[in-house]
């Protein structure tokens, strides 16, 4: 067989099997479907109002929880725009360069009109030799997928997706809705578990999985819960997974608080400006995933000095506007409660040893 069947094959047995998890998944919650609706509340339980009751909040949650679950597995992963992408003559040009400094200045000289900010450890442009892009502020490429990820979260066997800027609300929400739906249950199923163990339950093939129902709800609520506040703790500070094992590289140096903008902002990019959506899994998230507001705690040292004065309680930070503006949606993040401060005279500009204007943005620490 030919190398390239032989690749190709390959390809198709990795497929299949990194759906195996999502079917367990499926499997799983079929069953706990199967138990929960008809060996408790229709075999099980006795009281009327009681079983309709736990019917129909059990239905809400279930579909919700479908739902976000659902949107999660096949949201496609959105990848860089094609302003990020190497042209023909770009690549041409960078073969032909000497590695090291000489392809590093090719680089700077293409990322200059991006809104890039992150470098490497090293302080090198961030370029991906398999994309051949310029890879924006907190893309990375997933091996998995075997492409760039705009805001790459983390690979995710149980949705067999990328979980980065296009479906990261809606695996917050499956992670919420999966962890109700577990304690739901537990809750529910308790006094029947109870039951079991004091014979107070019909000697049947169901109280077994009324039982196992208990068992599984209970474990993974515990898993789910751990899981669910980290993640919490992810979106509080604006950051990745991977931001938080490595923190973004700036001219300045790494930075873990690079792109935090204060507790509601943090939010807010992530679920939007509309509280009405936060809940339903909708797209709602501020900005288009290849840039992002940064407030630099520590200083670039190309940029100017931050101004002196400020108090304990708020830190005085720079930013130079993008080459290319904000969206609408990102610039909101920036304009709510910062003070926006100009200097538009060519004396401030020489002063502050830049030609381009400087947004003085204060937040709470």
């Amino acid at each position: 067989m030919a190398p390239s069947g032989s690749r190709s094959v390959k390809r198709g047995c990795q497929r299949v099997l990194y759906w195996i998890p999502v079917v367990f998944i499926v499997l799983i919650v079929a069953w706990s479907y199967y138990a929960y609706v008809l060996e408790l509340c229709i075999e099980s339980i006795d009281d009327i109002g009681e079983k309709i009751i736990y019917l129909l909040a059990y239905h809400v949650t279930f579909i919700m929880f479908v739902w976000a679950y659902w949107q999660t597995i096949f949201t496609s992963p959105m990848n860089p725009l094609k302003e990020f992408h190497l042209s023909y003559s770009d690549k041409e040009l960078l073969e032909r360069a000497d590695r090291g400094e000489s392809q590093q200045e090719i680089l700077r000289r293409m990322a200059k009109d991006l809104p890039i900010y992150t470098r490497t450890n090293s302080g090198a442009i961030r370029f991906c030799d398999r994309c051949q892009l310029l890879k924006p502020d907190r893309c990375h490429h997933c091996s998995v997928c075997d492409k760039c990820i705009l805001k790459m979260d983390h690979h995710c066997p149980w949705v067999n997706n990328c979980v980065g800027f296009s479906n990261y609300k809606y695996f917050m929400l499956f992670l919420a809705y999966s962890l109700l739906y577990c304690l739901f249950i537990t809750a529910t199923d308790l006094q029947y578990f109870i039951r079991f163990w004091t014979n107070g339950l019909p000697d049947t093939q169901g109280k077994f999985h009324i039982m196992f129902l208990f068992f599984a709800s209970s474990m993974f609520s515990v898993s789910l819960a751990s899981l669910f506040a980290y993640h919490c703790w992810l979106v509080c500070k604006n950051r990745s997974t991977l931001e938080a094992v490595r923190g973004p590289a700036f001219r300045h140096g790494t930075d873990k608080n690079g792109f935090g903008l204060g507790f509601t902002k943090n939010v807010r990019q992530v679920f939007g400006d509309e509280r009405r959506y936060w809940l339903l899994p909708v797209f709602s998230s501020l900005g288009d995933g290849c840039s992002f507001p940064t407030c630099l705690v520590n200083q670039d040292a190309e940029q100017p000095c931050s101004p002196e004065g400020h108090n304990a309680n708020k830190i005085a930070t720079e930013i130079q506007f993008p080459a290319k503006p904000l969206r609408e949606s990102q610039s909101r993040l920036l304009s709510s409660t910062p003070s926006w401060i100009e200097s538009d005279s060519a004396e401030d500009r020489e002063r502050n040893g830049t030609s381009n204007p400087i947004m003085i943005i204060e937040h709470e620490t």
